[in-house]
């Protein structure tokens, strides 16, 4: 009788995830819009929101490429999975309630060049339109008004 063999790939996670780090953007008004968006959310999933390239981030995520999480969003599951780009809005949404299904329906092959989609058009957005805050700025606040201004 022979061994069973071994499995291939990455051995997946033994638990689910239990909490998210989302890395953001703190000088962007459109991450920052999103950010606390995000917060008025009803979570499934604790979302801990740090600034990219803080101390805080660098503090626990030592080993991550920090310039990167700048330059596109950044999630970190509480296992060390760590999300980029379109998979990253996807598990943000899978986290929140009123998005989960949606999430999910991103995943699928219908769903995903939405995602993507959605996601470049967010990128151009904050690259053409939206400004970075200026250098050294404390603080940095989505647009005012309308219905995507703060609540």
């Amino acid at each position: 009788m022979t061994a069973p063999a071994a499995p291939r790939g990455p051995a997946p996670y033994a638990a689910p995830v239990h909490r998210l780090t989302v890395l953001h953007d703190a000088h962007c008004p459109l991450c920052v819009h999103l950010r606390h968006w995000l917060q008025r959310q009803r979570q499934l999933v604790p979302l801990d929101l740090v600034p990219a390239g803080s101390a805080e981030a660098w503090r626990r995520f030592p080993e991550l490429d920090h310039a990167a999480t700048l330059r596109e969003i950044t999630v970190i599951g509480d296992l060390g999975q760590v999300y980029r780009e379109t998979s990253a809005w996807i598990v943000c949404l899978w986290a929140l309630a009123s998005y989960r299904a949606r999430a999910h329906w991103l995943t699928t092959p219908a769903g995903r060049p939405f995602a993507r989609g959605t996601v470049l058009a967010a990128a151009r957005y904050r690259s053409a339109v939206l400004p970075p805050c200026a250098p050294g700025a404390r603080a940095c606040h989505a647009p005012p008004g309308g219905p995507w201004g703060p609540r």
